[in-house]
């Protein structure tokens, strides 16, 4: 086995597979941290509504329905959290909001079991996605090569949109400095309301892309957080280099630790966040702000 090329490309994948599963997940988090100044401890509980809203509608039209109606059904209640809570409790300071945010896990993890109950729910792979694909000389099942192209893909177009456009110069501008871009004229509230809702849309894609290889329930947004709170400490808030960088690393720490030391797989990936956190405490490759 180790000295068996293909598992450990198989290792690689599977590494590659999570980490873009949890950069999907940390970068609306970490924009939303480093641009809003705002710890929003619910977020996990955003990713499993994205994954109860894609099993709702992929049980009518399929996976592809599913797929398209959970991010816009969580964007739209980001919207509803923006207006009702969040505007109200951003100047309220870091410990308020994370006991407000807190205790909002629980409010939409009993929504979930009033609407949906308790039973585990599943998505059924597209048949375009269902079994395996050779490459590099294995198999690999498919829907998870969707996963990886997924996640590079919607890297690739924060990058463009972040440096290349417009709106991606105010962001950066709002991260490093938001009173100076108020004062350049920059609607900074409009911007923190979008930045927000697209945040939650990420979050509502990564949970819909996960329900497929993971069982639906409403405690799983509470499994995700502390991976995703540990990618944006290591990677750096509000920055798109430090949410990859972050995923990367506990993918592949994560991964390659459970195959080479088990025993140690489960402290190896915290022993690393303590380094950082002793190193370079603001993380590898924080915004500038």
């Amino acid at each position: 086995m180790a000295h068996d090329p293909g598992f450990w490309m198989l290792q690689a994948l599977n590494a590659l597979q999570l980490s873009m599963l949890l950069f999907l997940l940390s970068i609306g988090l970490t924009v939303i941290f480093g641009l809003m100044h705002f710890v929003n401890l619910a977020h996990g509980s955003l990713y499993a509504l994205g994954a109860y809203f894609g099993a709702s509608a992929a049980a009518v039209g399929g996976f592809w329905l599913g797929f398209f109606v959970a991010p816009v059904a969580v964007a739209g209640v980001g919207v509803l959290l923006y207006s009702g809570l969040i505007r109200r409790m951003r100047k309220s300071g870091p410990m308020a909001q994370v006991l407000v945010t807190f205790g909002l896990i629980f409010a939409l993890l009993d929504l979930t079991r009033l609407f949906w109950g308790d039973l585990a729910l599943a998505i059924q792979v597209p048949q375009i996605l269902a079994g395996r694909t050779a490459l590099l000389g294995i198999e690999y099942p498919t829907y998870r090569l969707f996963i990886i192209g997924l996640g590079l893909s919607i890297f690739a177009a924060l990058a463009f949109v972040l440096s290349r456009t417009q709106i991606g110069a105010m962001i950066r501008a709002g991260v490093d400095n938001d009173a100076m871009a108020a004062c350049l004229g920059i609607n900074v509230e409009r911007l923190f309301f979008i930045v927000f809702c697209v945040g939650c849309a990420l979050a509502g894609l990564a949970g819909v892309v996960a329900a497929p290889l993971l069982s639906v329930t409403p405690d799983m947004g509470l499994q995700i957080l502390i991976p995703t709170l540990i990618v944006i400490v290591i990677g750096g808030l509000g920055s798109l280099k430090g949410a990859v960088a972050g995923s990367l690393i506990f993918g592949f720490v994560q991964t390659f630790g459970a195959v080479l030391a088990p025993q140690l797989a489960s402290v190896l990936i915290y022993a690393l966040l303590a380094a950082v956190l002793v190193i370079k405490p603001v993380g590898l490759f924080p915004a500038k702000g």
